[in-house]
Order: structure tokens, then sequence, then C-alpha cells
């Protein structure tokens, strides 16, 4: 039987096993949580940026930031998730799950493509197994509202249409669709046949957002055949100019009219005098003649202007007739009056605008010298008898015996005299006999 001092020591060696073992647990634990610590340590993961301003953004485009993602720590790091919050905010080229590994880097877009107007803001977040598992990224943008103009119909089509008469018209509805106004540099017709087409409208320099305005359109054909023009508005919206396309077909026979030049400026005119004709050529440009059933002078001033023609009570298709317009002002100060020409061509009567002035000009008259080698005279004027200046009024010898001062003052008393001017323009005569002008008061 053993002894009971070795059951003893067998006793204090299972003891002293068991207590070995307990502290070798002890610092496994603690050798793997230090273990855990330090992976932990070197997995860690950073952007470029933490926020990302895009600004003012127009509605119906986009802007594209990019950001770059890095593995900052010395073990792989994988991204498991990324998502984003925000209205018009979106990320792209970011393939999950992603690993990155130690120093390593990845690049993704971000884009802020807004819908409507006004400020928006937004987050990334990105997930992975780093240290640092989530990260956060702030976004934010304004949403730049734009006008949208809309034309409905695009295009329009009249039917057959007699030359020289108009059709009914046709409606096209500008819309503005989007969230800022729309503003109207012009409506206007352009194209080859533009002439024969006519539009008005209530659009004036802007349309409302939300808001619609009606262009109307008429065709009137000059020849036989398919015309065609188009309605061009020039705005702020994009795609400007809009357009709505025009075409026709003009019929049958018909008298044109085309007046050249389409106004008369008769300019300063002293008062009781008549000016020098200016004429107005009357074409009839159409097929079928031009009947004429009146040509008469119209307006405030309409006695003051005068006028001849050659037209008749006809003018033949592809003729042309003048029409001579004098203007004899009867008092001083802006005059005007229109040449009216009523006739059987849609649209009339067609006008001529007529302008003139009267003014209060000093006209000199004189005998011409019988002297042999005279050229011409010079003009001098005074203020006061005998006091004439030694400057002639006119820059180089007058070819002529008259002259007409338009440099005179309403109430103002002139003297004059003239000289005749040998060839060799120095030798002067002695002055003539003075004469004398007092301008009336206005």
């Amino acid at each position: 039987m053993p002894c009971p001092c070795h059951l003893e020591n067998r006793r204090k060696y299972a003891r002293a096993g068991r207590s070995a073992q307990l502290v070798l647990s002890v610092l496994l634990f603690f050798v793997a949580l230090s273990l855990a610590k330090n992976a932990a340590a070197f997995t860690r993961i950073a952007t470029s940026s933490n926020s990302l301003s895009f600004g003012s953004v127009t509605v119906g485009t986009s802007l594209t930031l990019r950001v770059t993602l890095t593995n900052t720590g010395t073990r792989s790091v994988t991204v498991s998730q990324a998502t984003v919050t925000g209205a018009g905010f979106s990320i792209s080229g970011l393939v999950l799950p992603l690993t990155l590994h130690a120093r390593d880097n990845a690049t993704f877009n971000v884009e802020f493509a807004p819908a409507v107007g006004g400020s928006v803001t937004g987050t990334i977040s990105i997930i992975s197994n780093a240290r640092n598992s989530t990260i956060s990224i702030s976004l934010s943008g304004t949403g730049v509202a734009q006008p949208t103009a809309n034309l409905s119909p695009p295009s329009m089509t009249f039917a057959s249409q007699a030359l020289g008469t108009t059709s009914s018209a046709q409606a096209a509805t500008l819309t503005n669709s989007g969230g800022t106004t729309l503003n109207i540099t012009s409506i206007a017709l352009t194209g080859a046949n533009s002439s024969d087409f006519a539009q008005t409208n209530n659009c004036g320099a802007s349309v409302a957002a939300g808001a619609n305005c009606t262009i109307s359109v008429t065709f009137m054909p000059s020849a036989s055949g398919s015309r065609t023009a188009s309605v061009t508005i020039t705005d702020n919206a994009s795609g400007s100019p809009q357009t709505v396309s025009l075409s026709g077909t003009g019929t049958g026979t018909a008298a044109l009219v085309s007046l050249s030049p389409t106004s008369l400026a008769f300019g300063n005119q002293p008062v009781d005098m008549t000016s020098s004709a200016q004429t107005v050529t009357l074409s009839n440009t159409g097929n079928a003649a031009l009947s004429i059933t009146s040509l008469a002078l119209t307006g405030t001033n309409a006695s003051d202007f005068a006028q001849a023609n050659t037209c008749g009570s006809s003018v033949a298709a592809g003729a042309n007739c003048t029409i001579a317009v004098m203007f004899t002002p009867s008092v001083t100060g802006t005059e005007a009056a229109s040449l009216s020409i009523a006739d059987n061509r849609s649209g009339s009567p067609q006008t001529v605008p007529l302008s003139g002035a009267g003014t209060h000009d000093v006209i000199l008259s004189w005998t011409a010298s019988t002297t042999s080698g005279v050229v011409g005279y010079n003009v001098y004027r005074g203020t006061t008898s005998g006091g004439e200046s030694a400057t002639p009024l006119n820059s180089s010898p007058i070819n002529g015996t008259t002259y007409s001062d338009e440099t005179v003052q309403a109430g103002q008393t002139y003297y004059y005299v003239v000289t005749a001017v040998a060839s060799d323009d120095g030798t002067q005569s002695a002055y003539s006999n003075q004469t004398s002008s007092t301008v009336p008061s206005p």
C-alpha cells in the first residue's frame, strides 16, 4: 500500500498543474485581445473629401464630382455597402463588395441632377469592415429652374389660297412649362416666302412659368405654287430659337402691289416754298390687272403735300407707274401725311408715310454778272447794315444765281451782299447792293 506521503506529493503536483494552465489561458486571452486590437488599428479607410458642394445646377442638367476612397491601413478592407440620400444625388463607378488592399484606393462619381428648383442636401454613407466602419460624406446643391418653351402645333399647313387673298387664321400655343419666366426677344416670320404669311400674338415680352400665349398666322400667297416659311421665337429657353413651320399653296390670279420707296422724307423746307419732287414707283408684281379706286393724300398735314401720278385707273400685270410728291410747308416745324392708294389688292389701301419740316430759310437770288471769266458767286451776311462778315456763307463759289440760307434764327434781321468770283478763285468783284430779310418769329 502506498505511503501517504507519496499521495500528498501527487496532489501537490496536480494543484500546481492546474494553476499553470490557468495562467497560460489568461495569457493567451490577453495575447488574442492585443492581436485583435492591433489588427483593427491597421484597417482604416478615408475619402478625399468629407463634404461635396455642387453649387447651382440648372434643372434638367447635371454636374458630376469625383471622390477617392483610400485604405490608409496596412491590412485589406472590404467595402460592403454605399447608400445615398437627397433628391437628385446619385453615385456610380463603385462596384460592391470592393476589397481595398493596404494603401490602395478607388474612385467613384457623385452626380447632382436636380429635377426641380431649390436647395438640396444629402449624405453618402460607406460601410466597411475597417475600424471606422461607417464614413459619411455630406452633399449640398441648388437646383436652378429654367424656362421651357413648347409650341403646339409644331407646324401649320394652309389649304390652297387664291393669290392676293387672305386665309383664315391658324393658332399656335407657346407654353412655358419651366420654373422661371420665359423672356422673349422676338417673334418673327422667317424663310423663303415669309412675306406671304402674317402673324399676330399676345405673348408680349415674357411668359410666366406655367402660362402660355397664342400666335395667330394667316396666309396670303403672292405667287402660285408651294409657299413656305416659319414663325421663329427667340427667347431664353434651352433650344432657342423655337420654330413653327408654315406651308401653303397659292392658286389662281391676282394683282400684287409693290411700292418703292416705302416712305418719303423731305427734310427741312422753307415755309411757302415748294420742294423738289420725290417719286414713288408702284409696281404690279401679280398676274392680273390692278384696279385703282383712288390715289389721295391723307393725314394731319395732307394739305401741305401734293402729288401727280401716271397710274390712271389700272396697272397691268407686270407693269408699274410713278407718283411724284412735293412738299410746301405752311408752318414751321415737323409735318406728316400719307400717300394712300385704294385698289383691288387684299390689304388695300396701301400707304406711303410722308414727312418734312417747315423752316424760315432766307432765299436769295441775283442777276448774273455779264463780265467774262466769272465762275461763281460768294454770299456774305451780317446782322447790321454794312456789317457783313469777311467770310462767305458758302464754302465754294456758287454755280448759279440763288442761295438758301438755312442757318437763321426766328425774329432776327440779316443783311446780305454778293460778289462775283473770277476763274482764279481769288479775284472778286465789288459788293453788290445790300439786301435784308427779317426771319418771322414762330
